[in-house]
């Protein structure tokens, strides 16, 4: 295995070797493509049978007219082909001068970064598209706002050893690359993912001493694989480092955290699928932000993980503008649910340097919970969280149902405002509350 595992703003691992699973063809077959693309070889009818879109195939033949629909389904491909700069950018959109500006004064971690199947989600000409401004560098990230901070979860200080995260007693973070086949502009690390030689490196040296804590420390029972993005790595290595987590016999819990399955839908590959299912019980949790993912290719990638039995769970970040509306909400929890995918988590947005123009009030989450309460599936209601600063942890908050009590009743409001008795002659709570008239 190389030392070297994923090298910030590197391209993922073994990028150039065939998929895992397929040999080349002799090079008298071999198809030949554009010198400006990659050499796609023998797994081309394979990679074919990924559904496209006929938005994305549009854009496909538009902007990476070389491609053909069998390099456009390959994840390396993709990867490899991520629009990273001002040049590229601006052949395909139209930007904003302030989206200009801002791509113009960046440096260090948390680069510009778009696969070109994402990007064929993007308004072309409206800068205040939601996913447009999800993935664009905006002028507010360069404004730092009380209370926010580069690590402002203390992930740091939690740390036991470099990229392992010891908060909660069972359970750890264990972050496994600074690698991102996109980049999130809300990132929670944003201080760490994208930038080469930065504080932050991740290497096979670096997993095995964070191996080496969980095998002394049998609290731990949950191991929760992030970054950057575990499954931007090779089958190989994703392989390994779940085999070695497996071995260790008190570890009885496995997830893995990802944004790839929704803005590279094509890496969730047969290969990929297969070597997962060895794995189990393993889960994974999505980062899914607005109605438009819900796309045909991210409706087989998730159908493949599921039908590989791995539970999906979707971990959504409330954002102004983006996402802050019932309606918006309730259609992404919707379509979540109909690609087999459970709404888990609504974030509050963390307080990240540069943050503040998405960050809504917390009024605005509660608001939004309360929306989907009562109008709709109890499936598609997440619960909503604000990631504590400082390493509170997660806290949930729900809208506050009771209204106080009357005797032995404690008396609830319901999702259509109306309020109920329920006998409860030895508790005490709502007790502190003035209940102006009796309940109906």
């Amino acid at each position: 295995m190389d030392d070297r595992i994923a090298s910030s703003e590197s391209e993922p691992p073994s990028t150039s070797d065939p998929v895992p699973g397929e040999s080349e063809e002799p090079p008298s077959k071999r198809r030949t493509a554009p010198a400006a693309l990659p050499v796609i070889g023998p797994r081309s009818r394979k990679l074919h049978r990924f559904p496209i879109s006929p938005r994305s195939d549009q854009f496909r033949r538009r902007f990476f007219g070389q491609a053909s629909a069998a390099d456009w389904n390959d994840w390396r491909w993709q990867a490899r082909n991520r629009v990273k700069d001002l040049e590229g950018i601006s052949r395909v959109l139209v930007l904003s001068d302030e989206e200009r500006e801002a791509i113009g004064r960046h440096t260090g971690s948390l680069p510009l970064g778009i696969t070109p199947y994402y990007l064929s989600l993007f308004d072309r000409e409206d800068a205040d598209q939601p996913l447009r401004r999800t993935h664009m560098p905006a002028l507010g990230e360069y404004l730092r706002m009380p209370g926010e901070a580069d690590d402002p979860l203390g992930e740091d200080h939690d740390s036991a050893v470099p990229g392992l995260v010891h908060r909660y007693p069972d359970r750890v973070l264990f972050l496994t690359t600074g690698f991102c086949s996109t980049y999130c502009r809300y990132c929670t690390r944003s201080r760490m993912v994208g930038e080469a030689g930065g504080e932050y490196s991740f290497s096979v040296p670096q997993w095995e001493r964070a191996l080496a804590y969980l095998e002394a420390h049998t609290e731990v029972r949950d191991v929760l694989l992030s970054g950057g993005d575990p499954l931007t790595l090779s089958d190989e290595k994703l392989d390994w480092l779940l085999g070695r987590l497996r071995r260790i016999k008190h570890i009885e819990f496995l997830r893995i955290g990802t944004k790839v399955p929704v803005v590279l839908p094509q890496r969730v590959t047969k290969e990929l699928t297969r070597m997962l299912r060895k794995h189990h019980p393993l889960w994974m949790s999505l980062h899914f932000t607005h109605p438009d993912e819900l796309t045909p290719e991210v409706a087989e990638s998730c159908g493949r993980l599921a039908d590989a039995g791995i539970p999906l769970g979707s971990q959504t970040v409330l954002l102004k503008g983006v996402n802050d509306d019932v309606e918006v909400m309730r259609r992404l929890m919707h379509g979540l649910l109909k690609i087999r995918v459970k709404p888990y988590y609504l974030y509050q947005c963390d307080p990240i340097t540069g943050s503040a123009h998405f960050r809504t009030s917390v009024d605005k989450g509660l608001e939004i919970i309360q929306g989907l309460r009562g109008h709709t599936s109890g499936y598609a209601i997440p619960t909503y969280v604000v990631d504590a600063p400082g390493g509170g942890g997660k806290i949930p908050l729900i809208p506050d149902p009771v209204v106080g009590r009357d005797g032995g009743d404690l008396l609830l409001r319901n999702f259509e405002g109306g309020v109920y008795r329920y006998p409860d002659p030895e508790g005490h709570l709502g007790a502190d509350r003035f209940v102006a008239a009796a309940a109906e």
